[in-house]
């Protein structure tokens, strides 16, 4: 009997690993919505110049793996073209609707009929959020708000989605007042009467609270008292953590601190088996000359820490172990919008789909690795000390692989000779043989994506060299971009085997280098 192949037993292997590997899922944000663990989702509003169509705003969603959205009603088209995205959607019912929802059943359970049970399960609707801040920016339909989420829930127990889909409505954080220290938090109390049923009807049906919470906000009203830092999560010293001083839990941002004042607001209330639900917080990237917090740095800090955040799974000092869900406020800026400028300058990307920025998260399954212009470079942070970049330079260059020839003396990215620029060199080189793979720009903290090209001169840093030549490669002649592939290419290299053997198994290591190097 003649022996097998080795190249065949080889690809055989490959191929049942493979195989094995596609069954475990892709993104933490995959697994979240499985496990119905914390989510960082966006809300999606539509005051946009030339708004991309609704299946093609589906398929933007799907290509940076955004799992959850909010819409500010009920648009038939796009709960049309959700139909099978797997994205779950909360739908809302616009504060205009409410005096006939909340006075007629009949109403209420047509509403559900046309833009519920009409779309669901082929659409994944999650949650209706009914009316928007009606307690602080209507209150005269305050009033109408409790009988149209009770009108609503009956008929979606009419329609036995009662436990899949859940309802409530989001708040104004300013119905809390004394929000600092936390545990000193309350309701407004000339609100009472109308939120302690509504904080009852949430604890009976499993709802959340639905909070807008925005530390942007706190820190423009309160410069004086409040860090940019405390804002924006970044890290404090001990001797400026504030310290709730009846509970003595410290607080290292502003965001948990609001989360945690609604607990302890609903705790006076004896409520304390609802969850918080941010259904809107985010910092905007512009803004007029009275805004000057609002830039395109504090809004790419704040949300990419926020994101790190939800998906540390930390939760608040109060609550560790409940991490909120959220809602990032917003995905496309909605240029459309009246005065201040900031108005208009809160999204993540602009309404054709470029980024406003690029957002630093890494490990987070390439969720938001918003590069859709797909020409990003890896470079050094500012601020950060001469000795951590060396470290990190050091590692790029050394374990890490990085291609740094063009870095050393008399060579053409030699000058400046500075280590910041050394190392944005490094850091490029590194993440683009990573495929720029989002989690190989962080180099613990130092490195941040960008879409401006670092070049200069006549030095070409290597996003721009795999621009300049990504049609050059070769099978059998290019060294590979990834140091995977390239050890996984030299080591086969050897075998003699068939052409048509010799195409399936390149184009395998090409597509799974890192089972390869397993096999090996």
């Amino acid at each position: 009997m003649a022996k097998p192949n080795l190249n065949t037993l080889m690809i055989h292997t490959l191929l049942q690993l493979i195989i094995a590997f596609t069954q475990f899922p892709t993104s933490p944000l995959a697994e979240s919505s499985n496990k119905n663990e914390p989510f960082v989702g966006v809300n999606i509003g539509t005051d946009v110049s030339n708004l991309l169509a609704p299946s093609e705003i589906v398929s933007f969603l799907k290509k940076q793996k955004i799992t959850h959205i909010r819409i500010y009603d009920a648009n038939p088209d796009i709960l049309g073209a959700l139909s099978g995205s797997n994205i779950s959607v909360t739908i809302s019912v616009p504060n205009n609707q409410l005096l006939g929802i909340g006075s007629s059943n009949t109403t209420a359970l047509s509403w559900i009929r046309k833009n519920v049970v009409a779309y669901y399960p082929k659409t994944l609707i999650a949650g209706i959020s009914v009316g928007d801040e009606v307690l602080t920016t209507v209150p005269s339909s305050a009033p109408l708000l409790l009988p149209a989420l009770e009108s609503l829930y009956t008929a979606l127990v009419a329609s036995k989605l009662e436990n899949s889909i859940k309802i409530s409505t989001p708040h104004s954080a300013s119905i809390i007042q004394e929000p600092f220290p936390p545990s000193q938090a309350f309701f407004n109390q000339s609100l009472s009467s109308i939120i302690l049923p509504l904080l009852q009807f949430l604890s009976r049906t499993g709802s959340p609270l639905m909070l807008n919470l925005y530390p942007y906000y706190v820190f423009m009203q309160n410069k004086d008292l409040v860090p940019l830092e405390y804002s924006l999560f970044k890290p404090l010293k001990s001797s400026k953590e504030m310290v709730d001083p009846n509970t003595l839990l410290h607080y290292t941002n502003v965001y948990d601190a609001m989360v945690d004042a609604a607990y302890f607001s609903m705790k006076n209330f004896n409520i304390t088996d609802v969850v918080v639900l941010v259904t809107e917080t985010g910092w905007p990237s512009k803004g007029d000359s009275k805004e000057p917090y609002a830039t395109k740095e504090n809004a790419d800090t704040y949300n990419s820490n926020l994101i790190k955040h939800v998906f540390d799974r930390s939760g608040t000092p109060l609550h560790p172990e409940t991490t909120s869900s959220v809602y990032i406020y917003e995905l496309f800026n909605e240029d459309l919008r009246s005065e201040p400028v900031s108005e208009a300058n809160w999204g993540l990307f602009y309404g054709n789909a470029t980024p406003s920025y690029l957002l630093r998260v890494s490990g987070v399954g390439g969720f938001l690795a918003n590069d859709s212009a797909n020409q990003t470079y890896c470079v050094a942070m500012d601020g950060v000390d001469g000795k951590t970049l060396q470290a990190a330079l050091d590692w790029a260059c050394g374990p890490g692989r990085a291609n740094c020839s063009d870095i050393q003396p008399g060579e053409t990215c030699f000058e400046p000779n500075n280590v910041k620029n050394h190392a944005s060199y490094a850091f490029d080189s590194y993440y683009h043989n990573q495929g720029k793979a989002t989690e190989s720009c962080d180099f613990k903290g130092v490195a941040m994506i960008t879409t401006s090209d670092p070049s200069h001169g006549s030095c070409i840093f290597p996003g721009s060299k795999q621009l300049i030549n990504n049609t050059k490669q070769v099978v059998n002649s290019t060294q590979s971009s990834n140091a995977g592939e390239k050890l996984s290419f030299m080591a086969f290299k050897s075998t003699q085997i068939c052409a048509s053997n010799n195409i399936l198994y390149i184009s395998l290591v090409a597509a799974f280098p890192f089972v390869f190097l397993f096999i090996l």
